[in-house]
């Protein structure tokens, strides 16, 4: 998968960008605040219709443009597809794939896909349980499209359980009983799904995990990740009426996958706890290049890699390693510190005030 061009149109800082890009590694040079994380951020919102700095969409439009536009050629298997999105201060976004509404976000998937790792990842180590499962859950769906209508519907049948578990105020009459073992088939269906999806994603991804952290870090500390739902031993549902009374009381769902987490370990202690700063950020990279490497496996075509601003988070000699392990296909990397001597990057884009300059051969 290659994106062959990118252009922009008041989306961040960007006025207008109408940007080739080559296979490989491309390099997105620059200080800081001069727009190399806004280039990265519009690419992910093709694949992902979300920034993944969690922005929402009025930042990604330029100060007093109405809206921002964001287009990208994308070649795989022998062809081309084009995907536009418009961004919009009010209403609702619109995309469209070859000039075709898109009827469901998760068919992008089938466009486009794309890894990402940023500053923030450092969260899915140190933060709570919900980034963990985030993580899972995107990475599911970039699997397989279809993987988002079970997340959605256990979502939704969360949400009503919620509403009407808040409604009973403490007492469960006739009617709200009948609704309430309703809502409760259709969360312990998709609830239970959601889980084993995920349980067998994190069996999937541990060896590519421990890999991964090798290539990064050039230590083989042993990695593990195990998937953490302690109702699956009895179920959901037999979870569900343990916690009835309880539920009823607080007003609100007390377990499920909501509420499951992913257990990370290094040398067989906690990641969250008793790895080092350097050896979580590591963890985090192995987590999103064991993805990246599962969806190449999987689907035959690699992502999109990008890499915002890796090597602030790295020591040189993580940043060094990782490089050398850079897997194939196209990778888009920003930095404000440059590249290390020996890396060749098959294209280099210097930004400066929001100006692109990409130097010819032999500058």
């Amino acid at each position: 998968m290659h994106l062959r061009h990118l252009w922009l149109k008041d989306f961040r800082s960007y006025e207008s960008v109408d940007l080739e890009l080559t296979s490989g590694l491309c390099a997105i040079l620059g200080s800081n605040g001069v727009g190399k994380s806004n280039l990265l951020e519009a690419v992910a919102y093709l694949a992902l219709l979300e920034s993944f700095r969690g922005a929402p969409t009025e930042a990604m439009i330029r100060t007093a443009a109405p809206q921002a536009v964001v287009r990208g050629e994308v070649f795989e298997d022998h062809r081309d597809q084009l995907i536009e999105a418009e961004l919009l201060r009010t209403g609702r976004n619109r995309v469209l794939v070859n000039k075709q509404r898109l009827s469901r976000n998760s068919d992008l998937t089938s466009a486009l896909r794309v890894s990402v790792f940023s500053p923030d990842d450092l969260e899915l180590v140190k933060g709570g349980p919900s980034g963990r499962r985030g993580y899972l859950d995107q990475l599911l769906v970039t699997l397989d499209s279809k993987h988002h209508g079970v997340r959605a519907e256990f979502d939704k049948a969360l949400k009503q359980r919620n509403a009407l578990l808040k409604q009973t105020r403490g007492k469960l009459d006739a009617a709200a009983k009948f609704t309430l073992e309703v809502w409760d088939t259709k969360l312990v269906e998709n609830g239970e799904r959601l889980a084993t999806l995920r349980a067998e994603l994190i069996e999937q991804l541990g060896p590519l995990v421990r890999q991964a952290y090798t290539d990064v870090a050039s230590d083989r500390a042993a990695t593990a990740l195990r998937y953490e739902a302690p109702w699956r031993g009895k179920g959901l549902q037999a979870a569900l009426h343990e916690l009835r009374q309880d539920e009823i009381r607080r007003g609100v769902t007390l377990v499920g996958p909501h509420r499951d987490d992913v257990y990370l370990e290094l040398n067989s202690m906690p990641a969250r706890t008793h790895a080092s700063q350097g050896e979580q950020r590591s963890i985090a990279l192995a987590l999103r290049l064991a993805g990246h490497r599962l969806v190449h496996q999987v689907t035959g075509s690699a992502p999109v890699l990008l890499l915002d601003d890796v090597f602030s988070e790295l020591d040189p000699l993580r940043s060094t390693a990782l490089l050398r392990s850079l897997p194939n296909g196209q990778t888009l990397l920003s930095t404000a510190s440059g590249l290390p001597p020996e890396v060749d990057a098959s294209q280099q884009i210097h930004l400066a005030a929001g100006t692109l300059r990409i130097p010819t051969v032999g500058q």
